[in-house]
């Protein structure tokens, strides 16, 4: 068995301590990039700030204080347990790949941590041919990791992997401290960053379905209700014999909550469906935007459609989806709707919890499929949101939509990364979200890939039917258009639903 550590300061000048991360150039690099990539309304007055910008204000509102005790407490309103990251340790268990992967994956959880409000600290990786079944890392990494977060005054360790209940339970029995698996990071990072009522409603359902296996009882919560003597009267009805324990009432009550959340949940995906079937009766196309986490999804469409959504450089900053409407280069309307990000390893209790908004990734016409072409392994970004999107996609019959890749960012990539990257992504269109470069080509490939109007009609339409002149110009491609004195005569190319609602005002010549 070979154990590899990567030491403190390697992890340091790799990956925490970048001039990108001071705070005050940090603060300043953000604010920058929104305001290039954050088009606002051409009738917009300039100093009213964007929708984007006051979201931004408001998490920059509130932030952790370092120095504050995150020790173990007595947890008893479970589905209302937030984690409280501070100073902390990373573990990983290298079982398969190349070590640059491992690397990089530990790298990417430092991320995930610091976008969650900790201060990382150092980082370890052990190379195992599987996680230890006990405690995840093995007995006497178990040791040395006690000692290197009593060494560097950290509270809380977080382990690359989902642990199970077992390992969590003896890892803090062992360490004497919190113990937080990468699940717990992305749900606790979701919990902050959801705004709508569905989107906080999707993650407090994840949340419990993952609580739920990992309830455990603290002293005297696992103590039993108070009961009489068996045919005694002291206790009352129902609470005779063993009584029942705190956890058990936990338990009960988590299970009533993620009923009541399945419902609602439920009826606000009919309203989705709704909504999305008024735009299909209308023929509208729909384009969906998928991708990684942080690679430009938000950006790319508020360079589409002049919106202002929030841009933050950080992991998941958007999680409510967002629908807008644009047109193609020859002025079709289609809807643009911006998706949750993806990221390796995604709880498969988020892809249940949100089911109904990923299937928007697959009920579109197209598939904008963004990847961050400054990333130093995008292919694994690529593979990784096509096995989430072929998973959703397989339980739709199988239903997954034509993709188009993007690849982000290319104002960051120099000759032979843009020459690597053509190789491997030959059809993708490069653009830049930030400095609009490529959005002119991407829109044309756009226009190309929608679905276009293919039946052909020459119609006198009545003066007193002016909605369908309306639709023959917003929906379909005009070829001519005469005024007579019993109406406008179109000749056009239209879908096939408006054509039959002209069908009653063709003309033979």
């Amino acid at each position: 068995m070979i154990h590899e550590q990567l030491s403190k300061d390697y992890l340091t000048n790799r990956y925490f301590t970048d001039e990108r991360f001071d705070t005050a150039e940090r603060v300043a690099d953000i604010d920058g990039f929104d305001t290039q990539a954050t088009n606002a309304p051409p009738n917009a007055p300039e100093d009213e700030p964007s929708i984007g910008e006051m979201e931004r204000q408001e998490r920059a509102s509130l932030r952790r204080v370092s120095g504050l005790s995150t020790e173990l407490s007595d947890v008893t309103e479970v589905e209302y347990r937030r984690l409280q990251l501070e100073k902390v340790v990373l573990v990983g268990v290298w079982t398969e790949g190349t070590s640059a992967q491992a690397e990089a994956s530990l790298a990417e959880l430092s991320r995930l941590a610091e976008t969650a409000g900790s201060e990382v600290l150092e980082g370890m990786v052990q190379r195992k041919d599987r996680p230890d079944p006990a405690t995840y890392v093995g007995a006497g990494k178990v040791r040395e990791l006690r000692d290197i977060a009593l060494a560097v005054g950290a509270d809380t360790v977080i382990c690359d992997g989902e642990l199970a209940p077992g390992q969590l339970r003896q890892l803090e029995e062992k360490l004497k401290l919190k113990v937080v698996d990468r699940t717990a990071l992305i749900l606790d990072i979701f919990a902050q960053h959801a705004n709508s009522k569905e989107g906080k409603a999707q993650v407090e359902l994840a949340q419990l379905q993952y609580y739920l296996p990992r309830l455990r009882g603290w002293g005297d919560k696992m103590s039993r209700q108070a009961g009489g003597r068996a045919g005694g009267g002291k206790g009352g009805v129902g609470t005779r014999g063993p009584g029942e324990t705190k956890m058990e009432t936990d338990r009960r009550r988590i299970h009533k909550r993620i009923s009541k959340l399945r419902k609602e949940l439920a009826a606000m995906s009919t309203i989705r469906e709704t909504k999305r079937s008024q735009r299909v009766a209308n023929a509208v196309p729909s384009v969906a935007i998928g991708g990684y986490t942080n690679a430009g999804k938000s950006s790319l469409l508020n360079a589409l459609t002049g919106n202002g959504l929030l841009v933050e450089d950080s992991l998941f900053a958007t999680l409510d989806p967002a629908t807008r409407r644009a047109r193609t280069v020859d002025g079709r309307p289609y809807t643009l709707s911006d998706t949750v990000g993806f990221v390796r390893h995604l709880p498969h209790q988020l892809v249940e919890a949100f089911r109904s908004t990923l299937e928007e990734v697959t009920r579109a016409d197209l598939l904008l499929h963004v990847v961050d072409g400054s990333d130093p392994a995008p292919q694994e970004q690529v593979g990784a949101v096509r096995d989430v999107v072929s998973e959703i996609g397989s339980e739709q019959g199988g239903s997954v939509p034509p993709e188009l890749v993007v690849v982000n960012k290319a104002d960051a990539l120099d000759t032979a990364k843009f020459a690597e990257l053509r190789r491997l992504l030959p059809e993708a269109v490069f653009v830049s979200a930030r400095s609009g470069a490529g959005i002119d080509e991407l829109n044309r490939a756009i226009a190309e890939w929608l679905p276009a109007p293919d039946v052909y009609v020459d119609a006198l339409v009545p003066y007193t039917r002016g909605e369908l002149v309306s639709r023959v110009h917003t929906e379909g491609e005009l070829v001519a258009r005469e005024h007579t004195a019993d109406g406008t005569r179109l000749r056009a190319k239209v879908r096939t639903d408006l054509a039959n609602e002209l069908e009653p005002f063709a003309t033979t010549g």
